[in-house]
């Protein structure tokens, strides 16, 4: 019998869960201890992409809302991160919606506030659809699922990151590409990040981004009545800066934040600017 391969140290491995569909999703869970608890739970939803985990996404935005009080939860959707990867599989914005609600059911989490950039976007959009009274607030950054496939095949972006990943060209070189074209100022990719979503893209089948299903839910957009915060970069690549004008126009309890120079990770290239804005609106 072979020796088990430990398990990376980047990005960190923190707890998993079996879940009743028979796959398992990864987490972290932060609470600051010392600071009296807001009551509030946020889930932060990461994108997709190479080598995309819960932890590389949200690492500059952690730590700002646990000193804040609130109870942080941050997924690895299915086929990312260190949740299970199943091949052979479609990957629908139903599966990785309903493994994530059975992920929030078996944590116990009531009520929470939802925020996802880009396929993370589309998920908590889905679920505030779904089961509306599980959701208090939506924030959003370069959110996917309102568009077409076409017009997201359209996008460079989108272009040169799925025929290499399906097309198994994949090395460190191309995902240092990706990385650079997903954050506007490439400074934001540095060798600790390639090697962290690195560590995941050697583990992660074609299937995940190949066989990827998410419907264009514009026309739903008008059922959203919760309040709702938005991101966006002038420079994605990725996701049409139109998606947020779609969102204003369909849904009027939303603000949203356009930035220039910046391209799909406002979280992460504007990250002092995202954690302040975002802890007013859970104030609020």
């Amino acid at each position: 019998m072979s020796a088990a391969v430990p398990t990376p140290t980047a990005p960190p491995f923190h707890r998993s869960v079996a879940l009743p569909s028979g796959h398992s999703l990864h987490y972290h869970e932060v609470v600051d201890a010392s600071v009296a608890p807001s009551g509030t739970t946020v889930v932060l939803i990461q994108g997709s992409g190479p080598g995309a985990n819960g932890w590389s996404n949200f690492k500059h935005n952690i730590g700002p809302l646990a000193a804040a009080g609130h109870r942080v939860l941050v997924p690895d959707l299915l086929g990312f991160g260190w949740s299970s990867k199943p091949e052979g599989i479609d990957y629908t914005l139903e599966l990785f919606s309903s493994t994530l609600l059975e992920l929030l059911d078996a944590l116990q989490v009531g009520p929470a506030v939802l925020v996802g950039n880009s396929l993370g976007g589309a998920v908590a959009i889905d679920i505030a659809l779904q089961q509306p009274e599980r959701v208090q607030k939506l924030v959003m950054m370069a959110t996917g699922g309102i568009e077409t496939r076409e017009v997201y095949f359209q996008m460079p972006g989108i272009q040169r990151m799925v025929s290499g990943f399906v097309g198994q060209t994949r090395d460190k070189a191309w995902l240092r590409q990706i990385l650079e074209m997903l954050a506007h100022d490439p400074s934001h990719v540095d060798d600790a990040l390639v090697d962290e979503r690195w560590n995941i893209l050697v583990t992660q089948p074609a299937d995940v981004l190949g066989r990827m299903k998410v419907p264009d839910l514009t026309p739903r957009l008008p059922e959203l009545k919760l309040p709702i915060l938005g991101f966006w970069g002038q420079e994605d690549l990725f996701c049409p800066v139109s998606g947020a004008h779609k969102v204003l126009a369909a849904c009027p309890q939303t603000a949203f934040y356009l930035y220039g120079g910046v391209g799909h990770w406002v979280m992460i290239e504007r990250a002092a600017e995202f954690n302040r804005h975002l802890l007013h609106f859970l104030a609020d």
